[in-house]
C-alpha cells in the first residue's frame, strides 16, 4: 500500500512539477502538510531501519572520529555508522557521487550511506540514509511559512529513492515560493537536477572504502561533532513530538470509547 501511495504521488508530482508556473505547491502550508504525509507514509522495513539508525546515531559519542579532519566533511560520522549497521546485520555501504557541471547547474559531489534490502520475492530494494537532510533545503532569507516546511522533513533520511525524489519535487516548489516573496531567483545549487545529481548521478560509487580508525582529537573534528549533536538533538525532538501524538492519539480514543459507553441506550 505505501509503494503504490508514492508511485500515485510520484506521478502527480511530475505533472505538477512540469512547468515553472505558480501552480502546485503554492501554498506553503499545504506543502507542510504535504511533507509530514511523505514521511509517515513508511513500510516496515524503512520503519524498522529509521529506528535502528536513530538509536545508533543517538548512542554515538565523540569518541570515534577517524579520517582526517581538514577532509573529513563528516565523513567520520557516516564511517562508523555503516560499520554499526553491518554490526546488526544490514548490507550498508558508503556511497559517493561525482558529477560536472552543465549549464547552469555546477558540478559537485556528495556522500550518503545505502543499505539493500532483499526480500523474499528475490527483489532488492535501495533504501537511502542521508546525514544533516534539511541543509540540503536552506536557502537565503527563507519566510517562516518555508523554515515551517524545514522542520517538518526528517533531520536523518531513511527511505527509498521514489520517496527521495518527492521530497526534493516538493522542496523544489517550496524554495520557489519562499523566494519568490523576496523577489529571489532559486540558486543553481537549490534546482531539482542538481540536488537529484547528488543521489542519482551516473557517476555514483558504491562500497566506498569505510575509512579505518587513526589518531585524532575531537577539537581537530569540531564541525563533526557539533553535526552530530545537533543531529542526536534532532532526532530526540522528532521522538518525543512522535510519543505526544501518540498519547494525544490514545486519550482520544480512550474518550470516544467512553462517550460511546455513556451514550450506549440501557435495556431495562
Amino acid at each position: 500500500m505505501v509503494s503504490d501511495f508514492l508511485e500515485s504521488s510520484s506521478a502527480g508530482a511530475e505533472s505538477r512539477y512540469s512547468s515553472d508556473n505558480d501552480s502546485g505547491f503554492s501554498d506553503l502550508a499545504l506543502l507542510a502538510d504535504t511533507i509530514s504525509l511523505y514521511k509517515n507514509s513508511v513500510d516496515r522495513y524503512e520503519s524498522d531501519l529509521t529506528m535502528v539508525v536513530h538509536s545508533l546515531i543517538l548512542s554515538m559519542t565523540e569518541s570515534f572520529h577517524i579520517g582526517k579532519p581538514e577532509t573529513c566533511n563528516a565523513s567520520c560520522i557516516r564511517s562508523y555508522l555503516v560499520k554499526l549497521l553491518q554490526s546488526c546485520g544490514f548490507n550498508a555501504d558508503m556511497c559517493a557521487t561525482k558529477w560536472q557541471g552543465c549549464g547552469k547547474i555546477p558540478g559537485g559531489e556528495h556522500e550518503y550511506i545505502e543499505v539493500i534490502s532483499h526480500g523474499n520475492d528475490g527483489c532488492s530494494e535501495r533504501y537511502i540514509i542521508d546525514l544533516d537532510f534539511r541543509s540540503h533545503f536552506e536557502i537565503a532569507r527563507a519566510v517562516k511559512s518555508y523554515n515551517v516546511v524545514l522542520s517538518c522533513l526528517p533531520p536523518v533520511y531513511v527511505g527509498t529513492v521514489t520517496k527521495l525524489k518527492l521530497y526534493l519535487q516538493a522542496m523544489v516548489e517550496g524554495a520557489k515560493c519562499s523566494l519568490k516573496q523576496n523577489s529571489m531567483p532559486l540558486p543553481p545549487w537549490r534546482s531539482l537536477a542538481y540536488l537529484e545529481a547528488k543521489w542519482e548521478s551516473s557517476h555514483r560509487v558504491a562500497n566506498v572504502q569505510v575509512q579505518s580508525s587513526v589518531s585524532s582529537s575531537n577539537s581537530s573534528h569540531r564541525h563533526c561533532t557539533e553535526l552530530l549533536w545537533r543531529i542526536k538533538s534532532c532526532i530526540g525532538s522528532e521522538i518525543k513530538a512522535k510519543g505526544f501524538l501518540v498519547l494525544k492519539n490514545c486519550r482520544k480514543r480512550q474518550g470516544l470509547k467512553i462517550e460511546s459507553s455513556h451514550s450506549s441506550p440501557v435495556t431495562p
